[in-house]
C-alpha cells in the first residue's frame, strides 16, 4: 500500500512539473508575441545610441500587431491590428522589405509624405535643414588604437534629440537625391550615418511598409563588449558595460 502511494505521489509530482513548464512556456510566448521581445545588436549602424553587444527589449504593442509579430511570421492576416503610427525619432525594429526573414533596427526619420534629403551631411526634412550641434567627439578603442569621431546632436522637428556620428567628410550618402516617402511607409536611418545601410539605399532597404514594423526599442537590459560572448560569464566583471544596463533607448 505504501509503495503504491509513493508511486502515485511521484506520478503526481511529475505531472505537476510538466504543467508548470507548459504554463511557463505559454506565458513566455504570450509576452514575446504581444508585449516584449528581446533583440541583440550585431552591427555598428546605430552607434552611438546602440553599441555592438547591447541586448534590448522591444515593445511589440507600440504600433499594433501584424503577422510578423508572431513566431515564424505565419501569413494569417495582412495589415495591422490596433495600429498606431510611430513618431519621428523612434528607434524601431522592422523586417527588411527586401528579405523579410531579416530584422533591422534604425531610427524613424521620415513619415508618409515627407521629403528627405542629405545635403553636405546635413539631414533635410521637407526642404528644411534639421538643426545639429557639434558635441564632444565619440572615442573608440580598437585593440589599443584610439580614434576620435565627430559627433553631432540632431534635433528633429518634433523636438526629439539624439547623437549621430560623422566618420568621414563627404561620405557616400552625405549628398543624396530627394526621397519622397510613399503613403503607409517610413524612411529609416542609422545614427552612424557613414556606416549604415538604411532607407537611403533603395536597392537594399528603401522605404519600410508599416506592416513590417515589429516594435519600438525601449530599454537596454544587458550590454557586453563586442569581443566577448554573453555566455562567457567568467569575463562579465570586466566585459559587461555596467553603466548601460537598464537604460532607456532614446
Amino acid at each position: 500500500m505504501s509503495v503504491q502511494t509513493g508511486t502515485k505521489r511521484k506520478e503526481g509530482g511529475f505531472a505537476e512539473t510538466v504543467r508548470v513548464v507548459i504554463h511557463a512556456l505559454i506565458i513566455a510566448l504570450v509576452i514575446r508575441t504581444f508585449l516584449f521581445q528581446p533583440f541583440n545588436i550585431p552591427s555598428g549602424s546605430m552607434i552611438p545610441t546602440l553599441l555592438v553587444g547591447d541586448y534590448l527589449f522591444v515593445s511589440k504593442f507600440s504600433y499594433g500587431y501584424t503577422h510578423y509579430s508572431f513566431p515564424f511570421s505565419p501569413p494569417i492576416f495582412s495589415g495591422r491590428i490596433l495600429s498606431s503610427q510611430p513618431q519621428r525619432g523612434d528607434v524601431v525594429v522592422f523586417r527588411l522589405p527586401k528579405d523579410d526573414s531579416i530584422d533591422y533596427i534604425k531610427r524613424v526619420i521620415g513619415l508618409p509624405g515627407d521629403r528627405i534629403q542629405m545635403i553636405d551631411g546635413v539631414l533635410n526634412i521637407n526642404g528644411v535643414p534639421v538643426p545639429r550641434q557639434r558635441v564632444e567627439d565619440f572615442i573608440t578603442d580598437d585593440d589599443g588604437v584610439v580614434q576620435r569621431v565627430k559627433q553631432y546632436r540632431e534635433t528633429l522637428p518634433n523636438g526629439v534629440s539624439y547623437d549621430t556620428l560623422d566618420l568621414t567628410d563627404n561620405g557616400f550618402y552625405d549628398n543624396t537625391p530627394v526621397y519622397t516617402v510613399p503613403p503607409g511607409e517610413y524612411f529609416m536611418m542609422g545614427d552612424n550615418r557613414d556606416n549604415s545601410t538604411d532607407s537611403r539605399v533603395l536597392s537594399q532597404v528603401g522605404y519600410v511598409p508599416a506592416e513590417n514594423l515589429i516594435g519600438r526599442a525601449q530599454i537596454i537590459f544587458f550590454s557586453i563588449r563586442d569581443d566577448t560572448h554573453a555566455w562567457e560569464v567568467w569575463r562579465w566583471p570586466w566585459a559587461v558595460r555596467w553603466g548601460r544596463l537598464f537604460t532607456l533607448v532614446r
